[in-house]
């Protein structure tokens, strides 16, 4: 399923900076959209239309980008998705890959789908977005934002597939950063640590641990740290920032 909403009449994309954010309609996704709300014409991700267009609906200068991030096949709903949105975007100034899936297992018990959609969404949907919007974010000399995890990182027990795939973000991160470094194109790769979100209960209720809120990132936070890559300007790369709860110990301290 796909759509593309129309631009309020009010504020055409043209007047302000356009920023498009994948999994825009909850999280780290939702807030940093949020945030930019009053600077820039936003495009927001997500895979349910009515949760876009309400999202879309509630911001300044919006509209929608509906698509399954897991169908890239030829003709999916990614590439149908794209075919519409690319060209009414003249230019992209910030491209957040916000959107992302948790498979939780080991590697002896999760099944081969859990590697599958964990791959497809977090690393080559990224992708294939990316390479669409690239003449927008050139035209621009546009940022591209990440957001990885301090998994990223450090691979934990339980969590190989979703371990991996932002290994491999991290790594699509930096050969984008070398290849366009020549377009003008920068990208940040978003480290957070554990954050309250609806992926983090998610987590604690299948490590079977009590949730407490005041452990993890305010979102806010890392809106702040996104912050900082967008308002350093295009003549500065932040290339990583890696943001932790407070209280956090790498493992063995």
């Amino acid at each position: 399923m796909t759509s593309a909403s129309p631009t309020p009449s009010s504020t055409s994309c043209q007047d302000r900076p356009v920023a498009v954010i994948t999994g825009g309609t909850r999280g780290i996704g939702l807030a940093l959209a949020r945030d930019l709300a009053a600077t820039h014409h936003l495009v927001i991700g997500g895979r349910s239309s009515g949760s876009v267009d309400e999202v879309a609906a509630s911001l300044p200068s919006a509209q929608g980008f509906v698509a399954d991030l897991a169908d890239c096949a030829p003709g999916g709903s990614l590439e149908s998705a794209l075919d519409a949105l690319v060209p009414r975007l003249e230019r992209v100034d910030v491209l957040v890959h916000s959107a992302g899936v948790l498979r939780n297992g080991t590697v002896a018990d999760s099944p081969v789908q859990d590697w599958v959609d964990s791959m497809t969404v977090n690393v080559v949907a990224v992708a294939a977005i990316t390479r669409a919007l690239l003449p927008a974010l050139r035209a621009a000399h546009g940022l591209v934002i990440t957001v990885n995890s301090g998994s990223g990182f450090t691979a934990t027990p339980a969590s190989g597939a979703y371990c991996a795939s932002k290994f491999a973000l991290r790594a699509f991160s930096d050969s984008l950063r070398q290849e366009e470094r020549g377009h003008g194109v920068r990208v940040t790769s978003l480290h957070p640590g554990r954050v309250d979100t609806d992926m983090q209960r998610e987590l604690v209720e299948f490590e079977g641990a009590e949730y407490d809120a005041g452990a993890y990132l305010d979102v806010a936070s890392v809106v702040r740290a996104a912050r900082l890559a967008i308002d350093a300007g295009p003549d500065a790369s932040v290339d990583l920032v890696s943001v932790r709860p407070r209280g956090w110990r790498p493992a063995g301290d």
